[in-house]
């Protein structure tokens, strides 16, 4: 039986790929802080049999007995609510973080595969987004600890696969949504649905010309799992390559919710994308993978999920454990 560390296990996409691959026959290691995840995630996963969460913060040195076969390193805040709130721990979790991830894969012999993101992309001028982009990242503003940790992430990456002959692998993820995302992310698509359920106005930032492309979260994990058994070293974009604007979205929301609410504008934070479209010529060509959950059937999916939330946890606006992380 083949085992993997999967960090971020309780967050949204990493709870989802200790599902897959539980499923699969492997013993799943699950390690995450908290800082973001949420162990409600993983609740159905605990007791039973292949599965092992571990607490533990991936900047500090990390530990596994035993054999190890495989570890996908999906640990760190994701959203702009949360990276800007700690962007040291950000800027940590993807430097530190994937060296001793690294470290650890080397000194057991295990394949590795990094969650790496669209932002490397930064603000693009290439149009739709391909990997051999090198894009236009302000290294200095308010987004840059998470865009340039990821980038960052890819360097250390390729380098242990070039010095060392490491197995290596590195996604990089388009927008996503599902079930598990938390309300308060601050992402467009839970804050839209969070605030038609509350009735509040869904708040567009900027005229809401730009545009994004969601891929529904079982489309993901597919690509991810095939890309991670692949031969391919390159990096491979991930996502769903219908694009859509943000005024456009908001209209769907509200369709989609039966709500009356208005939209709202307030000003486009520094460095926000304009476009994102994933180019996935290379995940067709290498994995033979295309997303297959249309947004309309992906969307219906993600309300009923949000709709089953209780009161509190539809209206709660902070996460607990930031307080600990402000050094």
């Amino acid at each position: 039986m083949e085992r993997v560390l999967i960090t971020g296990a309780a967050g949204f996409l990493g709870s989802h790929l200790c599902d897959r691959f539980h499923a699969e026959g492997f013993d799943v290691i699950g390690l995450d802080n908290l800082i973001t995840g949420d162990m409600k995630n993983l609740e159905h996963l605990i007791g039973q049999d292949r599965f092992t969460f571990m607490k533990h913060d991936v900047s500090n040195y990390v530990h596994v007995s035993g054999e190890l076969h495989h570890i996908l390193h999906f640990a760190s805040p994701a959203s702009p609510i949360d990276y800007l709130k700690i962007p040291i721990q950000t800027l940590k979790v993807g430097s530190l973080g994937v060296h001793n991830c690294l470290g650890l894969a080397r000194a057991k012999g295990a394949r590795m595969t990094i969650a790496s993101t669209s932002e490397v992309y930064g603000d693009p001028e290439v149009h739709p987004q391909h990997e051999e982009y090198f894009g236009n990242v302000n290294t200095i503003g308010p987004r840059g600890v998470y865009d340039e940790a990821k980038r960052f992430q890819e360097s250390m990456t390729m380098a242990y696969h070039r010095y060392h002959g490491l197995e290596t692998r590195i996604v990089r993820i388009f927008n996503t949504y599902g079930p598990r995302m938390r309300l308060n992310d601050g992402r467009v698509l839970p804050a839209f649905i969070g605030q038609a359920l509350r009735g509040e106005d869904l708040t567009v930032f900027g005229d809401g010309s730009q545009t994004r492309s969601f891929c529904y979260v079982d489309d993901l994990v597919e690509g991810i799992f095939r890309l991670h058994f692949s031969n391919e070293t390159r990096p491979v974009n991930i996502g769903n390559p219908d694009e859509i604007t943000i005024r456009e979205f908001a209209d769907e929301i509200i369709a989609l919710t039966g709500t009356d609410q208005k939209v709202v504008y307030r000003e486009l934070p520094e460095n926000d994308p304009k476009q994102r479209q994933p180019d996935i010529a290379r995940a067709r060509e290498v994995l033979g993978w295309e997303p297959r959950v249309d947004r309309a059937e992906g969307l219906r999916r993600t309300y009923a999920y949000f709709k089953s939330l209780t009161p509190e946890e539809l209206n709660k606006s902070e996460h607990k454990a930031f307080e600990a992380y402000k050094r």
